[in-house]
């Protein structure tokens, strides 16, 4: 029997990195068409990251899925990596919050004089030091852009300005309301971020229960005229601030989790303040100025492991959900997971990892 074409095969709701990733996966399974809200692909949360690829950092089956994407941001289009590395600074008040982040995250204990080579500027209050030379930048623009490259490759559509209002389900599949146009499809796949649990209500499906919290950025001078372009990515032990090179500049975070409303977010004066004492107290150059500032929304399930896969109560309706602050890292990965469930074939990752990720825990 011929295919309806008048009925996509796949309308993804959210156009930033897992709506691009996994829209591109599943462009090789049938018509795919990628909306997005604003007037421009990663918009909210993946256009604000501080992107990096760290293969331990998160839970076991994050680890996993960054496992299982390094490849992809090796090699995929030319690679999107570029040498950055990772240092954790302690202090005499923090031992055991640094021994467990030293650990947890496989990092070497080096010597202050060699921290100091490589971030110039730490003072005397930092007393121990774990580095990790394999962490990597990631190139978050050019990482979405090639995932909606292969959407429209493959015949797919990538729509911006493409608010959703309405979802409701028919008898071959969905119908879902984009300004005054009504598009018709056989599977939708939330990858809304903040928004997934406000598209699922919308669908009449049972909403996991996400938290959007909010964190805060800042952008400050290059300290003391230093080049920076080399210096490690720099964080304090429990992640309670952290400071990056970024286009000759710095970026300095207080890393807070303050629950948000899905919405536009803007950075909070008092916690961008706070921030960047925690990053003074560690360093020889005060903060004399802030260039810029922005905010992004990192939205967890409630166990804080990604919801990837077709929905309990419905199969057509399928989840790209829950990335927190490893949309980038894991993006390969969990877009390549969920094609594979969607298309009944074997995962490349655990069975075990594939059953922490499933949206079937929620059942």
């Amino acid at each position: 029997m011929d295919r309806d074409k008048s009925v996509i095969d796949f309308l993804v709701i959210g156009g930033g990195i897992a709506g691009t990733s996994v829209g591109a996966r599943l462009s090789h399974l049938g018509e795919v068409v990628v909306l997005e809200r604003e007037s421009a692909l990663a918009y909210h949360a993946s256009g604000r990251s501080a992107a990096l690829f760290e293969e331990s950092y998160g839970l076991p089956s994050t680890v996993a899925l960054n496992e299982a994407s390094r490849d992809y941001h090796f090699t995929a289009h030319g690679g999107v990596t570029s040498p950055r590395g990772l240092m954790l600074v302690g202090t005499a008040d923090n031992t055991d919050a640094f021994d467990k982040d030293l650990k947890d995250m496989h990092l070497d204990q080096i010597s202050l004089a060699n921290a100091r080579a490589m971030f110039p500027i730490l003072n005397e209050t930092v007393t121990r030091v774990g580095y990790d030379a394999s962490a990597w930048d990631l190139d978050t623009d050019r990482l979405v852009q090639n995932f909606a490259r292969e959407v429209r490759s493959n015949g797919g559509t990538v729509r911006p300005l493409a608010a959703v209002s309405a979802v409701s389900r028919t008898a071959k599949g969905w119908n879902v309301t984009v300004g005054d146009e009504v598009l018709s499809t056989r599977i939708v796949v939330n990858a809304a971020g903040a928004w997934v649990d406000e598209i699922a209500v919308m669908a009449g499906i049972k909403p996991l229960g996400v938290s959007p919290l909010r964190r805060s950025m800042a952008r400050i001078p290059a300290p003391g005229g230093h080049d920076v372009s080399d210096w490690p990515m720099l964080f304090g032990p429990g992640e309670d601030w952290y400071a990056k090179p970024d286009a000759g500049a710095l970026i300095v975070s207080p890393a807070e989790e303050v629950l948000m409303p899905p919405m536009d977010a803007w950075a909070d004066d008092m916690m961008l303040a706070e921030g960047l004492a925690r990053y003074e107290a560690h360093v020889s150059k005060p903060v004399t100025r802030m260039l810029s500032n922005w905010a992004g929304l990192r939205t967890f399930a409630p166990d804080r492991n990604l919801v990837l896969g077709p929905d309990v109560a419905d199969a057509s309706f399928v989840w790209m959900a829950g990335q927190g602050g490893y949309g980038f890292q894991t993006a390969p990965a969990a877009s390549q997971l969920v094609a594979d469930l969607v298309a009944g074939k074997a995962p490349q990752i655990d069975a075990g990892m594939v059953a922490r990720l499933s949206p079937t825990r929620f059942s």
